[in-house]
């Protein structure tokens, strides 16, 4: 195995785990390097998913990109076309099925076999690893606008060879944020080596000329994770997507629900990760931001959904972060259909343009949140750092093994799962157990105040029942888990 420390992968050490990767499964062997860059040099600048990020930081924009994928290529084509259409979406992507991503490639075989025998999807989402080069191609070729690799894949190695090679411009995943969240028994070390393998073909690429976007998940479980771990994760693979070569990078958060936390954290999510890449040297690194609606239960009802989704779209448009994804008033029912999709893109769209022009002041409490945040995450990163003797990576597993990143909810057994985070009495997410994290004294009293305030608001204790309503309170129509009165 390739010793795990932050530094670029040997161009010899590369090609002989190259040998391996594309050695996998028979698709494989139709990647042949020199003709995926020239095939990317032909796609239209407009085309090209890092230009259009860029272009819209410059203007203060926010793009808006769906969620979509199904197992046949004439259906996927249909489904982007429409979401291109119908939906006005400004990036498109491609979602991944569950065998892919765990790279059960003869499963998603036989999942494509009966998609085509039933006539319906049998895989939930498109797996482009058995698609093939030349299947990807016809996908990419279909659309008007860029078009992203979304999935959640522990070794996403062979995904990104194929996938790129087939004209996709973005690539998102990372070797944190899609283990920690998606797998249980998958060695933290194991997955940032086969994502710094992702990362140097994406550098070899800017190496050629050709600008591919990487993607850290931002949004990691979902489920109340407080903005200063998210960041950190993000910091830190930024870092190491940076060391390998990658050139253009957007950083991801999850909707929380209060606004000033919200358009707080992607404020200094943006001004953080240009923080630390320009202290290791990182400078020419582009750095745009990703807002992720609201990642947790959805109410059932679709006018109430989307309420929730206009609420955020509301907060990507205040925080301008780059772009937004976007969810459907489907959500609490399963696969979304694509007029459903679509129904969630124009009405994101819509209040897009309205508050394009506007922001929020910053004075006073919103102040407060970007200085809490910023304060977290460096002794977060800082700590990681230290505990790698300078080496983020070697850092990153030992920070986890010893709690100092910790990501509530996760399922990871690699994960310490000691945090316990809930609202505050205005609804912003803070630590009710801080765990290992090494904050200040000031920073924990701070936290616990919070949480003591709301309790006294509600006339009840502090305890883990906090934690629970507020998991369920937006799928009943509420922000804050409040007790029944």
């Amino acid at each position: 195995m390739t010793e795990m420390r932050n530094r670029k992968i040997p161009m010899d050490e590369f090609r002989k785990i190259r040998e391996e990767v594309l050695g996998q499964w028979p698709t494989g062997k139709d990647v042949d390097f020199e003709a995926a860059v020239a095939y990317q040099k032909s796609i239209p600048e407009s085309k090209r998913f890092s230009r259009k990020l860029l272009k819209a930081k410059d203007e203060g924009a926010t793009l808006i990109q769906p969620r979509a994928g199904v197992p046949l290529i004439p259906e996927h084509v249909k489904l982007l076309n429409y979401l291109e259409d119908k939906g006005e979406a400004d990036l498109l992507p491609t979602t991944i099925d569950s065998y892919t991503r765990l790279n059960r490639y003869a499963e998603a075989e036989n999942g494509i076999a009966e998609s085509e025998r039933l006539g319906k999807a049998m895989l939930n989402g498109f797996p482009a690893v058995n698609h093939g080069v030349a299947g990807c191609r016809k996908v990419t070729e279909s659309t008007k606008v860029p078009v992203q690799v979304r999935h959640g894949t522990p070794d996403a190695r062979l995904l990104a060879e194929i996938t790129i090679a087939g004209g996709f411009t973005s690539f998102e995943g990372g070797g944190i944020s899609y283990n920690i969240p998606y797998a249980k028994s998958v060695s933290l070390e194991r997955t940032m080596i086969d994502w710094m393998y992702v990362d140097r073909l994406t550098g070899l690429y800017e190496e050629n000329g050709i600008s591919i976007n990487r993607e850290p998940f931002g949004p990691l479980t979902g489920t109340l994770v407080p903005p200063c771990i998210s960041h950190a994760v993000a910091v830190i693979e930024a870092l190491v997507a940076a060391e390998q070569g990658v050139k253009n990078i957007t950083v991801g958060y999850g909707q929380l629900g209060n606004l000033l936390q919200d358009v707080a954290a992607i404020k200094t999510l943006d001004s953080l990760t240009r923080e630390y890449l320009d202290k290791y040297g990182y400078h020419d690194a582009i750095v745009t931001t990703v807002f992720h609606q609201w990642m947790g239960g959805f109410p059932q009802d679709e006018a109430k959904a989307f309420g929730v989704i206009s609420w955020g779209s509301a907060a990507a448009a205040l925080s301008h972060a780059t772009k937004v994804i976007v969810k459907t008033p489907h959500e609490a029912m399963g696969i979304p259909t694509m007029e459903a999709n679509a129904q969630g893109l124009r009405c994101t769209k819509q209040l897009i343009s309205m508050l394009r022009d506007q922001s929020l002041p910053q004075v006073g409490v919103l102040e407060q949140e970007m200085d809490v945040i910023m304060q977290e995450t460096r002794l977060i990163v800082d700590k990681c750092f230290e505990l790698g003797e300078g080496d983020i990576a070697v850092g990153t597993v030992r920070a986890f093994q010893a709690g100092v990143l910790d990501v509530p909810f996760a399922p990871s057994r690699f994960n310490a799962g000691k945090i316990l985070p809930a609202r505050d009495n205005n609804g912003a997410v803070r630590l009710l157990e801080t765990a290992a994290l090494p904050f200040t004294p000031e920073l924990k009293a701070w936290h616990r105040d919070k949480i003591a305030e709301r309790a006294k608001a509600e006339k009840r204790d502090v305890s883990f029942q906090m934690v629970i309503d507020d998991i369920y309170a937006i799928s009943k129509g509420r922000l804050v888990g409040r007790p029944k009165i």
